[in-house]
């Protein structure tokens, strides 16, 4: 079995001098703490993108020190909040500004990270060059299950708004390279909703991520309201489960039920 969490949309913003930490920013080390408190520590962990709020390099900073407490793997992804220069300045890696685009085998799944980031726009895409990286990294490690990790989700259809999504291009021929690659699930944010869509058999997942969520059933306009929250996936022989872990609004207590009760059910 294999379990690791799913973050996205941190909107990380560094404080200016004597300034509190942001609320983001709590979010983050609560999360942090949660996970380096769990019993069974997961196998790693995905930030699927949008890791600050004005890509800007105290943020990037920021991160970095918030996530060296975590002692597993840890796959970042890039969003259109963020700076391909200065993530890459902040993280060392030595990219310039490159995208983002990475893959790595963890805990016996082949982690395929893409970066579905264009400068100036809320939108996702993938350009030529990235699709045929994507390509060469599908040739590597075929024999094992591949999770995917995009900022942007797919585009689903008519009905959805097209700032929310990868454009109609990239999903077509996303969709295409994907089909029979083993791929059990894409991990996504951008949207800031806990929703689970099949796309062409394949999972797709976003979570509330660590900012705010909208009001589902404000028929007309976006209503932003309080909600953050994670993921947790599991990956069993049976396939691949998503749990939500809500943070905000704070859930109070109705009860309790000790761990021998609850195995003395039948």
């Amino acid at each position: 079995m294999t379990r690791f969490i799913h973050l996205t949309d941190l909107h990380l913003t560094a404080p200016g001098d004597n300034a509190r930490p942001a609320k983001t920013q709590l979010a983050l080390a609560e999360v942090i703490g949660s996970v380096t408190a769990m019993p069974v520590p997961p196998d790693f962990v995905v930030i699927s993108g949008d890791l600050t709020d004005t890509g800007d390099a105290a943020s990037y900073a920021l991160l970095r020190e918030a996530l060296a407490p975590l002692p597993m793997p840890v796959v970042l992804a890039l969003g259109n909040h963020d700076a391909r220069g200065a993530f890459h300045e902040g993280f060392d890696t030595g990219m310039g500004t490159a995208p983002h685009a990475h893959d790595a085998v963890i805990a016996g799944l082949h982690v395929i990270t893409l970066d579905t980031l264009v400068p100036g726009r809320v939108a996702g895409a993938l350009d030529d060059a990235q699709l045929d990286w994507l390509a060469q990294a599908l040739a590597r490690h075929s024999d094992l299950p591949r999770l995917v990790v995009a900022h942007h989700p797919p585009h689903l259809g008519d009905d959805a708004l097209p700032w929310a999504t990868l454009d109609v291009a990239s999903t077509a021929r996303l969709a295409q390279m994907l089909q029979g690659q083993g791929v059990i699930g894409i991990l996504s944010g951008h949207v800031h909703v806990n929703r689970v869509t099949q796309w062409h058999g394949i999972p797709v997942f976003t979570n509330l991520g660590l900012k705010s969520t909208v009001d589902l059933l404000e028929p007309v306009d976006m209503r932003i309201v309080e909600g953050t929250g994670f993921g947790i996936g599991t990956l069993r022989p049976s396939g691949l489960s998503m749990s939500f872990v809500p943070l905000t609004p704070v859930a109070h207590e109705l009860g309790r039920i000790d761990i021998s009760r609850l195995r003395s059910f039948s």
